[in-house]
C-alpha cells in the first residue's frame, strides 16, 4: 500500500516558491504559478524503491472535482509531458530512499488550491496541497508577458502611485497594493468563492478560472458590493458613519475586514481600482492603476456629454457628468475570444456606475479596441470609449423650450491618462494606449466611426469673444484666494454682455454642491479691451478641497476645476516622527496619524491619535509612531493626518530595512 511505502512528502516549499517568484507570500505553504514544473520529495521507507513504476498522481481544485471540467486531472508518473496537459515525471534521489517528482502543471489549468494525491493500485495517499497562480513568466499562458521590469512591476511590486487632482495639477497618492502580505492570498481566493456564478454552479465557475478574461470580471463585480456580497461600498455624499474614502492608504486592511464581517464601507474610485489590483496581482495577472483626467459619465450611450442650462445659466439636472478624474484598473492578457490584434491591456473597472449584464461591473474591454472605435468588441467597449473619448456639448434651453448649442469640445475629455512608471514613482502618461492625438484626422475618423450621429440644433459662439478664467498662485486650504474673469473683445465695435460669474464647491465625480458665491452684471466691453472691469473680477472664496468655477457671458460658458493644495506631513525616521502644521486660521480638533507599509507595520495600520485640539494658524503637530519591520530590503512608509476639519492628508518616506 502506498501508505506503507511512503514515509512523508517534502514539498520543498522553499525552492519552488523562489523558481516561481512566490517567495515574497512566505514558505508556510506551496504556492507555485501554472505552466512551469515544480518538485516534490517522496521519502519512502526501506525497500519500497519501485514505488514510482506505476504510480499515479491526481491533482483537483474546488469543492466538486470532475475530469470533464478539468477539475480533477490523474497522470502517470512515466507519462511523456505534453504542453497542454498536466504531467510528471520521477527520478531516484542521491540518498537512494527518496524519489524527486517533477510535476508540470498546464498553462490553461484553472487557478486555485490543488489537492495532491498518490494513487497505487486503488490505495490513496494525500501528498498535501498547493495554490496555483497564473504564470507572467510562462510563454504558453494568457497573461504571458515578455518584458521582466514589467512583470516585477505588475506583478510582484507591492507599492505603488494613484494619480488624483486635475489635468493642471496632477498629484500621485501612493498605496500599499500588499499582494503578498499574510493572509491577502486567501482573502482573494475566498472573494472568488463568494461571487454568485460560484453559488450557482461551483464546478462550472472553478473550471472558467482557467481564463484571466473571466477572472477580471469576476473580480470587476466582487470589488464592490451592489449585486452581490462584495468588498466594498460606495460613498459620493456626506459620509457619517464607516470610514471615508480619503483616509485608506492600502488593501489588506479593507480586505481583512471583508473576510471577517462583510462588506466594508466606504470607498470611491481609487480604492475600488486598488483594490482590484491588489487582488489581481494576487493571482498572478499583471496589472496597473489608471487614472483619466476629465472622465466622462456618459448614461445614455450616445458618446456625448450633454450639460443643459436655463437661461439664467443655471445648470439642469442631468444623468451626464466629467469627473475631474477617474481611476480603473488596466490587466494584461490574451484575447483569443477578440483575435490577437486585441491582445494586450484590457481596462476594467469596479466603481459601480453603470449595470453590464445586469450587474454592476465593466470590461474587461481591450485597450487596442477602444482607441481603433471598435464598439461591438466586448467587454463594455462604448461606455470605456466614451469615459477617454466623449465629445461635450453646452446647451441652454431658451423660453420657447428649444435647446440650443452655444458651447462644446472635442478636447475636454480623456486627458493626461496616467500610471506609475515602470520601476519608479515617475508618472507615465499612456493617453496614445487608450486614443489618438486629439484633434488629429485618426482621432476624429474614429469618434466619427463610432458615434450615434445626434442632431443638436447648433448656434455658433459670437466671434471675436474670449473669455476666461484666471488664477491666483499658491491656492492653499484654509486660506482666501482671488479669481479673476478676462473677456477679450477682439470685434471692431463695442459689445453688452450679461455677465454670470458661480462659484461652488465640487467633488471630484463632477457633482456640484453648495454655492461659495455668485455675481453677474451687464456690462459693455469695448473693442480690443482685455478684461472685464474691477468691480466685476474680483471674488473671493472660502475654504473648500474643490471648487468648480464657471462664467457665462453671451452664450460663451468657460468652466475651471480648482483644487487647493494640502499642508505638507513631514517625516523623520527615528521610529517614525510625524509633524505638520495647522495652516487654518481656527484650532483643528480629533487629530491623528495612521501608517502603513508593506513590510514595516505587519500588514496592519497603525493610528497615533492627538487628544488636544491644534491651535490657529502654522501651528505645529507632531507625533511619534513605534513600528517593527517584518522583512529586510527597500519598504514604503505611507502616512495620512485626519482631523474634524483638515482630513485625509498624505505622504511617504522611502525605507530601507537591514538584515
Amino acid at each position: 500500500a502506498a501508505e506503507e511505502s511512503l514515509s512523508y512528502c517534502d514539498l520543498d516549499i522553499k525552492s519552488n516558491t523562489s523558481s516561481h517568484h512566490t517567495d515574497l507570500c512566505g514558505r508556510e505553504r506551496l504556492i507555485v504559478r501554472r505552466g512551469q514544473p515544480f518538485n516534490i520529495i517522496l521519502h519512502l521507507k526501506p525497500g519500497n524503491l519501485d514505488l514510482i513504476v506505476l504510480d499515479v498522481i491526481s491533482v483537483s481544485p474546488g469543492p466538486l472535482p470532475r475530469a470533464e471540467s478539468d477539475t480533477k486531472v490523474s497522470f502517470g508518473l512515466r507519462d511523456p509531458t505534453v504542453d497542454s496537459e498536466w504531467s510528471a515525471s520521477a527520478s531516484h534521489g542521491p540518498s537512494g530512499n527518496t524519489v524527486n517528482v517533477s510535476i508540470d502543471s498546464s498553462p490553461n489549468a484553472p487557478i486555485g488550491v490543488y489537492y495532491l494525491t498518490l494513487d497505487q493500485d486503488g490505495q490513496k495517499t494525500s501528498l498535501g496541497q498547493f495554490t496555483l497562480l497564473f504564470n507572467a513568466w510562462c510563454s504558453r499562458d494568457a497573461v504571458y508577458m515578455r518584458n521582466e521590469s514589467k512583470r516585477q512591476e505588475y506583478v510582484l511590486a507591492q507599492c505603488g502611485q494613484i494619480y488624483r487632482g486635475t489635468h493642471k495639477r496632477i498629484k500621485g497618492k501612493p498605496w500599499n497594493f500588499g499582494q503578498f502580505e499574510p493572509g491577502i492570498l486567501d482573502i482573494c481566493l475566498k472573494l472568488m468563492d463568494e461571487n454568485p456564478k460560484f453559488v450557482s454552479n461551483a464546478d462550472e465557475d472553478c473550471s472558467a478560472r482557467r481564463n484571466p478574461i473571466y477572472v477580471t470580471r469576476v473580480l470587476s463585480a466582487m470589488i464592490n458590493s451592489n449585486d452581490d456580497r462584495g468588498v466594498l461600498v460606495g460613498n459620493w455624499g456626506e459620509i457619517t458613519d464607516g470610514v471615508h474614502p480619503g483616509k485608506w492608504i492600502g488593501s489588506g486592511d479593507i480586505l481583512h475586514q471583508w473576510a471577517e464581517s462583510g462588506s466594508v464601507r466606504y470607498g470611491q474610485c481609487w480604492v475600488f481600482a486598488a483594490l482590484a489590483c491588489t487582488v489581481s496581482r494576487a493571482l498572478g495577472i499583471p496589472c496597473r492603476v489608471v487614472t483619466n483626467f476629465g472622465s466622462a459619465h456618459d448614461t445614455d450611450a450616445n458618446l456625448m456629454i450633454e450639460n443643459l442650462y436655463d437661461e439664467n445659466g443655471e445648470p439642469m439636472s442631468h444623468g451626464d457628468s466629467i469627473w475631474n478624474f477617474h481611476v480603473w484598473v488596466d490587466s494584461w492578457m490574451s484575447r483569443p475570444d477578440l483575435g490577437s490584434e486585441f491582445d494586450g491591456w484590457q481596462t476594467s473597472d469596479p466603481t459601480p456606475q453603470e449595470t453590464s449584464e445586469g450587474v454592476f461591473c465593466c470590461g474587461p474591454s481591450s485597450l487596442k479596441a477602444i482607441k481603433e472605435g471598435e464598439l461591438t468588441k466586448k467587454y463594455d467597449a462604448p461606455f470605456i470609449f466614451a469615459e477617454v473619448n466623449a465629445d461635450v456639448v453646452d446647451l441652454v434651453r431658451l423660453s420657447n423650450g428649444e435647446f440650443v448649442k452655444f458651447s462644446g469640445s472635442t478636447k475636454s475629455v480623456g486627458r493626461f491618462i496616467s500610471t506609475k512608471a515602470v520601476g519608479s514613482d515617475k508618472r507615465h502618461d499612456i493617453t496614445h494606449q487608450y486614443k489618438y492625438p486629439e484633434g488629429s484626422k485618426e482621432e476624429r475618423q474614429v469618434y466619427e466611426k463610432a458615434q450615434h450621429h445626434n442632431k443638436v440644433q447648433q448656434r455658433g459662439e459670437e466671434p471675436g469673444l474670449r473669455l476666461k478664467i484666471k488664477l491666483a498662485n499658491n491656492m492653499i486650504v484654509g486660506s482666501d484666494f482671488e479669481v479673476h474673469a478676462v473677456l477679450t473683445n477682439n470685434c471692431l465695435e463695442a459689445k453688452i454682455c450679461t455677465f454670470l460669474f458661480f462659484a461652488k464647491a465640487g467633488g471630484y465625480n463632477g457633482r456640484k454642491g453648495e454655492s461659495c458665491g455668485y455675481t453677474s452684471d451687464k456690462v459693455e466691453v469695448p473693442s480690443g479691451e482685455g478684461q472685464l472691469p474691477s468691480e466685476c473680477k474680483h471674488h473671493h472664496l472660502s475654504r473648500s478641497l474643490s471648487h468648480a468655477e464657471y462664467c457665462i457671458i453671451h452664450y460663451h460658458k468657460v468652466e475651471k476645476t480648482i483644487v487647493l493644495d494640502e499642508p505638507e506631513i513631514e517625516v523623520k525616521l527615528v521610529t517614525a516622527e510625524l509633524s505638520m502644521l495647522n495652516p487654518l486660521p481656527e484650532p483643528v480638533q480629533d487629530c491623528s496619524f495612521t501608517v502603513e507599509g508593506v513590510g514595516l507595520t505587519d500588514g496592519k495600520p497603525i493610528t497615533a491619535r492627538y487628544v488636544s485640539s491644534i491651535p490657529t494658524v502654522m501651528s505645529g503637530f507632531s507625533s511619534i509612531v513605534e513600528f517593527s519591520p517584518t522583512s529586510a530590503g527597500s519598504n514604503v512608509l505611507l502616512v495620512n493626518f485626519d482631523s474634524d476639519k483638515l482630513k485625509n492628508i498624505n505622504s511617504f518616506i522611502n525605507v530601507v530595512v537591514k538584515e
